[in-house]
Order: C-alpha cells, then structure tokens, then sequence
C-alpha cells in the first residue's frame, strides 16, 4: 500500500503565493500519475494539476498559469507551486496518485492523501 505525505499550505492574502509538496513511500504502477485535488467547503471535490512520470502535466483552467506542478522522481515527490492566489482557492488540498490521467479519470485515482488545509484571505 503507497502512502502519500503531504507538507506546506497554510493561510496567505489573496495575490500571494504557497507551495504544496507530497511524498510516495513507494512507486508502483498506480503512482504513475501524481497530482492534486481540492475539495472547498459544500462543493464537491475537483482535480487541479496532475503530472505523469515523464513530466507530462494537466492543469485546471481555473489555475493554469498560475499554478506550476513539478515532479522529483528521485526523491517520489511532486511539488505544487501556488502563485496568485485568489480567495476562490481556498480548499483541502489532497495529494492524489493513479495509473492514468487522473484529472481527466478521477475513478483512476488509487491513491489519496490525508488533505492539508489552503486558505486565501481577502
């Protein structure tokens, strides 16, 4: 069973910047893919960017070109770079691995972290 560690979040005003990161205690097929999803309070939860193990990343069109995911398979890490931040990002933010694309096939996820808190203050 692949555990998936999350760090960073925490609180920022809106136009500032956080820096998400995750961990896999192992690679298996399922971590193939690697990315994060957010869940804001009464919505449901929604896929933000995703990267494979070739470097190939998906974003959301409510992030892209503001929000950069990079991937350190060395280390089975991915990182997710936060610029811009508008109070609509506010969310749980979970680390998420599978063996497709998981953005555009959430049921591919096989893997979730625990979620760590993003909050964007006006």
């Amino acid at each position: 069973q692949v555990q998936l560690m999350e760090s960073g979040g925490g609180s920022v005003q809106a136009g500032g910047s956080l820096r998400l990161a995750c961990r896999a205690s192992a690679y298996t097929g399922g971590t193939a893919y690697l990315g994060w999803f957010r869940q804001a309070p009464g919505k449901e939860r929604e896929g933000v960017a995703s990267i494979s193990v070739f470097d190939q990343t998906t974003y959301a069109d409510s992030v892209a070109g503001r929000f950069t995911i990079s991937r350190d398979n060395e280390k089975r890490t991915i990182v997710l770079q936060m610029d811009s931040l508008k109070v609509e990002d506010t969310a749980i933010y979970y680390c998420a691995g599978g063996l497709s694309e998981i953005l555009k096939q959430p049921s591919a996820v096989e893997y979730w972290g625990q979620g760590t808190q993003v909050t964007v203050s006006a």
